[in-house]
């Protein structure tokens, strides 16, 4: 009932899609993260790093989400969801290093340098995977047959 007065195709949505790309680069990219963390500030560099990755994943999957259901409406919501979504993310990471901005385990350093790091890393290696095309509207397809020659996925 609620699909077809919004309008939904049941198409998939490519937002939803690359989110779950990047959340699995994501966790690809976690011990990494840890590592350095660890190396640089013990236990509590791991905690914070940690606290940062779930925080990063969760942004991208909370965008993709909402522009996702926004799309289904109409454009005007579409780019009113992604305007107003980037400031209320932006708030609930706030939110959430409040309650432990004090906390023993938090390291602020190490919790920064992952936030801004794992977004843009994972943003940028995204970029590689990323179709522009109108016919595969999300990630480059994927051909066996290539990979069986040699060539790389591009």
């Amino acid at each position: 009932m609620i699909a077809a007065r919004l309008g939904r195709t049941g198409g998939h949505a490519p937002e939803t899609e690359i989110a779950r790309d990047l959340t699995r680069r994501g966790l690809l990219l976690a011990p990494i993260a840890l590592l350095i963390t660890a190396i640089g500030w013990g236990l509590s560099g791991v905690a914070s790093s940690s606290y940062a990755l779930a925080i990063v994943l969760a942004n991208f999957l909370l965008a993709a989400g909402s522009m996702a259901w926004a799309a289904r409406i109409s454009l005007h919501v579409l780019m009113a969801t992604v305007l107003a979504g980037y400031i209320v993310r932006l708030g609930l990471i706030v939110l959430a290093v409040l309650p432990v901005a004090n906390s023993g385990w938090f390291q602020p350093i190490a919790f920064g340098f992952t936030l801004i790091s794992a977004h843009l890393i994972l943003l940028f290696w995204e970029t590689r995977y990323v179709s522009a095309s109108l016919a595969f509207p999300a990630l480059k397809p994927f051909s066996p047959r290539a990979l069986a020659g040699g060539q790389r996925r591009n």
